[in-house]
């Protein structure tokens, strides 16, 4: 029987050695039998959202920068974000996180979250994708680790360290020992 991971996370396993995916976390936005798409979202590139929209927006430049979905697409952009009124039509990836990726939702997005700073948003160039069966496979033979999406997460102050506090998480809840203390003379 075929469960949907979307809305979770893909934390890559301390051995998935591929350089597109090590120590990334990977949001998955769509998973069915044909096939899954994800995000990386722990990976920021050098390149400005100001500057990636400069030829059809005029934004302020922010520290905003815009980041490495993946390898397939590089050219296409995407937008994650917490805004549900300006993407009506789109299903959320979990309860408050929707993707975009037309041209008139990247400017609403954006241009809002200027004015509200409620708006949360990040822009991302690439994707990550497999094909029917593949994501299954890579599973089964342990290059990944799943774990339910957090708008924490998607956010996070400091995307380099979101891979450690995702792995945090997925081993605190499949510990089979007690936590580690200070002092193991306690034990």
């Amino acid at each position: 029987m075929f469960e949907s991971l979307r809305g979770h996370f893909l934390i890559a396993g301390c051995r998935l050695k591929d350089r597109n995916f090590f120590k990334t976390a990977v949001l998955i936005v769509e998973h069915s039998p044909e096939g899954a798409m994800g995000l990386v979202i722990n990976r920021p590139s050098s390149v400005s959202v100001a500057n990636a929209l400069s030829g059809h927006l005029d934004l302020p430049d922010t520290e905003e920068l815009v980041y490495v979905g993946g390898p397939v697409e590089p050219a296409a952009l995407f937008i994650l974000h917490n805004a549900a009124n300006l993407d009506p039509g789109e299903a959320a990836v979990l309860s408050s996180i929707y993707v975009g990726s037309s041209a008139d939702i990247f400017e609403e997005v954006v241009r809002s979250a200027i004015a509200d700073s409620d708006i949360r948003f990040r822009i991302y160039s690439g994707c990550a994708g497999w094909g029917p069966g593949q994501l299954e496979g890579e599973l089964a033979r342990g290059d990944w680790m799943t774990l339910k999406a957090t708008e924490d997460a998607i956010f996070c102050e400091d995307p380099y360290q979101v891979w450690d506090q995702l792995l945090a998480r997925v081993y605190a809840t499949h510990r089979l020992l007690p936590h580690v203390t200070e002092n193991p003379e306690l034990n």
